[in-house]
């Protein structure tokens, strides 16, 4: 196949093997971390089943860095970002053996909630050096294959390194102990990863001129104005702009439905006297699966299609996905709508990702990828505070659903319109219509 063809070429890219390998360590160890906290905020039984409380779990959790988000890309654009991979993995490192100590001689408190929430944001900030990195040791049409795998098997080691932290969990008694093992686990991850981002040259990711101790300070002073610099030059490429705003509606929509599977989960598809994690665990798989299906046809169809008209089939293929679950909650509607939505999610970020990448140019690329984050997770807390308006308990509305399905119509009608008109859609291999670089 295409793709199995397109990967061995990559994995003949010794730089490109180092960054994946980097990834890969990295977010599995971020699963096993996350495993543990789902397993806190929302599965325990003193945890809120309701709502207002997960939605208020999760704005708890993702406001605080929709507002630092923005310094991330100053500094991305300024240091060294192998230097960001190496040393934030290390940050990680010490966070999650303070938060082990912490559940062990304290239990939960506001320290572990304040640890938990700066560990999640240090690898948000991970995650966009990843992305703003990759173009450097990947270029030409592989760049579109490399946005395909790199995510998606980054998702997939998240997956393991969680599904290792339930095996951890279930061989050990319940308590504070099992729950700081899991995290010491998580933590080990984390400093493979920072060894593995020391075997990379310091210049390899870029930028290609780090600022040095003067100018970042002056930079951090000139923030409002940096990223006023940045948000200008993606206006002034189009392409990527919009590719940002479908971005932050996808996820707005997506954080909705996440939301409601949880409470589902909980709430109505749980068998009698279980916490529901179980089957929140079956309908991630599913997700996971259709993810993985994606980073298969992705690379094969979009090159046909073009991108912008692939993040339009797939907005569409959502749309069907919220259509089935407005008229169906039994299990098997809405594994199948987990899937049908978990190849479009992940079929659009693919595209997207290419698209921002592709038409941005490198000295603002971090920028691009911390701007990106901040809608991100701005867009999830949105999401968040309609769930908490919108849904029942239960997690199940046929008119939410319905509501979201239209949507994701009117996204799709509206990109491709815009699309459209700036002729990006003129052929399958053309970018949007860029400026000369200055």
């Amino acid at each position: 196949m295409r793709v199995i063809a397109e990967l061995r070429r990559l994995l003949g890219l010794k730089d490109f093997r180092r960054l994946f390998a980097v990834r890969l360590t990295s977010q599995a160890g971020d699963g096993m971390f996350q495993v543990g906290l789902a397993t806190l905020f929302f599965f325990s039984p003193e945890s809120a089943g309701t709502a207002t409380g997960v939605a208020t779990a999760f704005a708890v959790l993702l406001l605080p860095f929709t507002v630092v988000g923005p310094w991330a890309g100053v500094l991305l654009d300024r240091w060294r970002r192998r230097q960001v991979l190496l040393l934030g993995n290390l940050v990680r490192v010490a966070i999650t053996v303070v938060l082990a100590v912490l559940l062990v001689v304290d239990g939960v408190g506001p320290a572990v909630y304040v640890l938990a929430l700066v560990n999640l944001s240090v690898n948000r900030f991970l995650l966009s050096a990843l992305s703003a990195g990759l173009p450097r040791v990947v270029e030409g049409p592989l760049l579109l294959t490399a946005n395909s795998l790199t995510p998606t098997l980054g998702a997939g080691a998240a997956f393991v390194g969680g599904g290792g932290g339930l095996a951890v969990g279930l061989l050990l008694e319940p308590g504070r102990s099992k729950d700081a093992t899991v995290l010491l686990g998580a933590a080990v991850l984390f400093a493979a990863a920072s060894a593995l981002a020391s075997r990379m040259p310091r210049g390899l990711l870029g930028p290609d001129a780090p600022a040095d101790g003067t100018a970042l300070r002056r930079e951090v002073r000139d923030l409002a104005r940096g990223l006023v610099q940045g948000a200008r030059h993606l206006a002034e490429r189009r392409t990527p702009a919009r590719a940002l705003g479908v971005m932050a509606v996808h996820r707005f929509l997506y954080g909705v439905v996440f939301i409601a599977g949880i409470l589902m989960s909980r709430n109505l598809l749980a068998a009698p006297g279980q916490d529901g994690l179980a089957a929140f665990g079956l309908i991630l798989g599913v997700l996971a699966a259709g993810s993985a299906v994606a980073v298969v046809l992705t690379p094969v169809l979009a090159p046909r299609t073009g991108p912008h008209t692939w993040i339009v089939l797939s907005l569409l293929l959502a749309a069907v996905s919220q259509g089935l679950l407005a008229v169906s909650v039994t299990l098997p509607s809405v594994l199948t709508g987990a899937g049908l939505l978990g190849l479009a999610v992940q079929g659009s970020k693919i595209a997207i990702d290419t698209i921002v990448q592709r038409d941005t140019a490198d000295a603002f690329r971090g920028r691009a990828f911390a701007l990106y984050d901040v809608l991100y997770n701005a867009a999830f807390v949105g999401a968040a505070a309609l769930a908490a308006l919108a849904l029942p308990d239960t997690g199940h509305s046929p008119a939410v659903f319905t509501g979201l399905a239209v949507a994701y119509v009117a996204t799709a009608a509206v990109y491709r319109a815009g699309s459209r008109r700036d002729g990006a859609l003129r052929s399958p291999a053309a970018p949007g219509p860029l400026p000369a670089r200055r």
